[in-house]
């Protein structure tokens, strides 16, 4: 049963296939002699993530949650490989901006999401202590640290978040008395797509680069790269602090299966953000080809205004 209903069978066959090819290909490009050896370790990096995005990929299709822990291990490995060969090519400032949460919202999402991984699927503890290594930042954010603590419990956590919104909402459920714990972590979730696009905005330091949302917040319209928007946030919350989640089962932004692998949850698409919602069997867009088209007065006068509202 297809978890993420906002596309089809065809759509996750295909790009499953798609990167199972990929990081094939990039596991044999990489024993080959570069032509720009300043790149390789951002390519190693970038087949690190795509063992991230194939298990999102599958566990949007509804794939069992016994297949996901596999790519756990090639993608810690890789990273740590791209690391070991950034050392000798980026500066510090580029460090800096790569490795930071509070100036590079990317990398806290995804950190999130790869602890948020770690927890649920209960990775070994070798493989956790890798996973927290690479994350680093300790002491930096009052909700990620605290998440990690639950499981490395020397951790140092966080004064302040580095992003209130939209994860102040997700500590209030955390913090709240247990009546009202299922009813804020809902409406954490529900919120957590809409927010978390302007998460810059309201960041606690600013951004180190000009994205003003996540790389995949509009994924959804485009021909391929969607794996999914899944909330992995609250499931870690829910998991580490016992939160009640009863009434985020079925979201269609929650991946409840990572809690109960036996269970196949359908999504509630009338949960959905109307956003979202819309976007429903509209065509994507099509992908760049580098040739120049022409555009009517009018597309180009709404991507002005487009761009100058930041949407």
């Amino acid at each position: 049963m297809i978890r993420d209903a906002l596309k089809g069978q065809d759509f996750w066959d295909r790009w499953i296939d798609h990167y199972v090819y990929e990081v094939d290909h990039r596991q044999k490009r990489i024993e080959a002699p570069f032509e720009r050896e300043d790149y390789k370790p951002q390519y190693v990096y970038e087949l690190s993530k795509t063992y991230l995005w194939l298990a999102l990929h599958r566990y949007s299709r509804g794939d069992s949650i016994s297949e996901l822990s596999q790519y756990f291990e090639p993608l810690l490995h890789y990273w740590e490989e791209s690391e070991k060969l950034g050392l000798e090519v980026w500066t510090p400032e580029q460090q800096r901006v790569r490795h930071t949460w509070s100036i590079n919202l990317d990398f806290y999402i995804d950190c999130f999401w790869l602890v948020s991984l770690g927890l649920s699927l209960e990775v070994s503890d070798a493989q956790w202590c890798r996973l927290v290594a690479l994350v680093g930042n300790e002491g930096q954010d009052a909700l990620l640290d605290r998440i990690i603590a639950t499981r490395t419990t020397e951790r140092r956590i966080g004064a302040s978040l580095c992003y209130p919104k939209p994860y102040a909402r997700l500590v209030e459920a955390i913090d709240a008395p247990r009546s009202q714990q299922a009813s804020l972590l809902a409406k954490f979730v529900e919120g957590w797509y809409g927010s978390i696009g302007a998460a810059t905005k309201f960041g606690r330091d600013k951004q180190a680069v000009a994205h003003k949302e996540p790389y995949w917040h509009r994924y959804h319209l485009l021909e391929g790269g969607y794996f999914g928007y899944w909330c992995l946030e609250a499931v870690a919350a829910a998991k580490v602090f016992g939160l009640d989640d009863s009434q985020c089962i079925g979201h269609p932004h929650y991946p409840a299966d990572l809690l109960r692998p036996d269970i196949d949850t359908a999504p509630d698409m009338s949960r959905l953000e109307p956003e979202l919602a819309a976007s429903v069997g509209v065509p994507p867009e099509p992908p760049f080809t580098g040739e120049a088209r022409q555009i009517s007065s009018w597309e180009a006068l709404k991507l002005l205004m487009k761009n100058k509202l930041g949407k």
